[in-house]
């Protein structure tokens, strides 16, 4: 299980900022404003680029962080076997039959007089 709180998800992060790519103007071609926050535990990297602020990049990239833990935390639930309808029982058993019937026939026929 992984925390979930943001504090201790920045705590246990590997955090760069970096220079992003793409339209924007000299602002971001020339600070580092891009986010990549790195989770060694999950192995979860998640990257943020959209803001102009190299502040709401982190919170953005940590919130999107917390979301991802979040839905690895959750537990699948157990599978409850059904048990099959007796139709369906008699379907398997005419259809067994069936191809037992058709392995007889493969059998060698021996001929004894008497």
């Amino acid at each position: 299980m992984f925390s979930t709180h943001l504090k201790s998800i920045e705590e246990e992060t590997n955090i760069t900022f970096f220079k992003s790519r793409g339209p924007g103007g000299q602002r971001k071609n020339k600070k580092e404003t891009a986010v990549r926050i790195y989770h060694p535990e999950s192995g979860i990297t998640v990257v943020s680029t959209r803001q102009r602020s190299q502040a709401l990049n982190k919170k953005a990239a940590l919130l999107e962080l917390q979301k991802r833990l979040i839905e690895l935390n959750k537990r699948k639930p157990k599978r409850i076997p059904t048990k099959l309808p007796v139709y369906v029982k008699e379907k398997i058993l005419k259809e067994k039959k069936k191809i037992g019937e058709k392995k007889i026939l493969r059998k060698k026929v021996s001929i004894e007089e008497d």
